[in-house]
């Protein structure tokens, strides 16, 4: 029995929990906070979500010990995770009536379907060898769609009214040359499925002297398949109560591709020139007052 005498102890870091409800924080988290207008812009930035729980399987749900993995996975329903998940990386913009919009993976990966997906290729059944655990659990739940596909738009509370609209983001006067004032990239989630592509979903923001603008883009390629992208855009001009929203779906066949060069499908900035649009959704989002 070790005895110290004149010092105390060595103790373990303190655990500080954080407020997305997904455990205690154990590695340092990246943040910073930026004013604009009304607004508040911050984000945080972490570490990826460890692969095993370090309870040895032990967590139950609710409880304060809980890992990190499986609070996570508590509150999915999906039999495997992508492999990089960057669990408290969050992008939130608060407005200062109440108003949140924000960018959460765990929101995003809620939004994958637990069910058989339209891609059939060779590379699905190579994914579920290279993660046994996981073939598994596919036996006892609805076909999973592996390549990770979300259609996921960003959360909102209920101080944000969404609803369709005529108006469109002049992407013209976003091309205007304009300063700076506050930039950032967050990656949320990445899987290279078993080395046949990516799915990667990623946000970003822009503040410039007359607004900011938002891009969240999922990028999928399956290579010698297909790609996929769905993006995002969100764009507020100073002094409005209202953002305007544009979600676009587009996809297209390798096959259909053969007029552009293969060293394009690696880069999402220039493939999706190149991409059909097979959906596009325009929303306005107010800003609805306490007394509304």
């Amino acid at each position: 029995m070790t005895t110290f005498t004149g010092t105390t102890a060595p103790q373990p870091p303190p655990q500080v929990t954080g407020g997305d409800d997904l455990g205690p924080i154990r590695l340092p988290v990246d943040s910073e906070t930026y004013q604009f207008d009304d607004w508040t812009i911050s984000y945080t930035k972490s570490h990826i979500l460890k692969s095993v729980c370090v309870n040895d399987n032990r967590c139950v749900a609710g409880d304060e010990g809980c890992c990190e993995l499986c609070v996570y996975n508590f509150q999915l329903e999906l039999p495997h995770l992508p492999d990089m998940v960057f669990h408290r990386n969050v992008l939130r913009l608060c407005h200062s009536s109440g108003a949140v919009l924000e960018f959460r993976p765990i929101d995003a990966l809620k939004r994958v379907r637990n069910e058989k997906p339209e891609l059939k290729v060779a590379c699905s059944d190579e994914w579920r060898e290279s993660r046994p655990e996981a073939s598994q659990a596919l036996e006892k739940v609805k076909d999973f769609d592996w390549s990770f596909t979300t259609d996921y738009s960003g959360t909102v509370n209920e101080r944000l009214r969404v609803e369709p609209t005529e108006q469109r983001i002049d992407m013209l006067k976003l091309k205007r040359r304009e300063p700076i004032l506050f930039y950032h990239d967050l990656t949320l989630f990445e899987d290279e499925l078993h080395d046949h592509g990516i799915s990667l979903l990623s946000v970003k923001v822009r503040v410039m002297p007359s607004g900011f603008y938002l891009l969240q883009r999922f990028f999928l390629r399956v290579d010698g398949v297909l790609i996929r992208v769905h993006e995002t855009r969100f764009h507020y001009e100073k002094g409005n109560d209202y953002l305007l929203k544009e979600f676009t779906h587009r996809e297209a066949r390798v096959e259909q591709l053969k007029q552009v060069h293969p060293a394009l499908f690696t880069d999402p900035n220039e493939i999706v020139q190149h991409l059909p649009v097979v959906r596009q959704v325009n929303e306005k989002v107010t800003i609805v007052s306490a007394t509304t």
